[in-house]
């Protein structure tokens, strides 16, 4: 089922089950597939349609982030409800210990010997990655590895 169809068929659940959050995320995310969709020109395939829901996830944690900084408490908890929503879309996230065994095969893959192959490493990990890590923490990771 692609995105596109489960966003509609969660639209209509939420709907009848009136659901005010679930279905204000729900038209949000559905809007940006379809924003994406005429943008491309062409329906979108599952790596576009993965890159829509990883665009709006990472810029609910960018707003949960800076209202937390600003201590907006009233603002952090629908943030952090709509996050949940989104997370059901997105695929599941590698752990720490998935993601350093991912930059340990693409050092040994890449030959790399220190912080100067750190692009090399990195533009062989990010494809493995897609959607499935925040950049960041594979960032992190890599540097952690290359300075061992």
């Amino acid at each position: 089922m692609s995105l596109e169809t489960q966003l509609t068929e969660d639209l209509k659940t939420a709907m009848k089950a009136h659901d005010k959050l679930t279905l204000s995320v729900v038209r949000m995310m559905k809007a940006a597939v379809m924003n994406e969709k005429v943008k491309q020109g062409h329906d979108l395939t599952p790596d576009e349609e993965l890159t829509v829901v990883t665009r709006e996830l990472k810029q609910r944690k960018e707003s949960l982030e800076e209202f937390e900084k600003g201590h907006r408490d009233d603002l952090v908890q629908g943030v952090k409800a709509e996050i949940a929503i989104v997370e059901k879309y997105a695929p599941k996230q590698l752990s720490e210990d998935e993601i350093a065994k991912i930059v340990a095969d693409s050092i040994a893959k890449v030959n790399a010997s220190g912080m100067g192959d750190f692009g090399k490493v990195m533009g062989a990990v990010m494809p493995q990655v897609k959607g499935k890590a925040d950049g960041n923490q594979v960032n992190q990771a890599v540097k952690a590895q290359l300075s061992k």
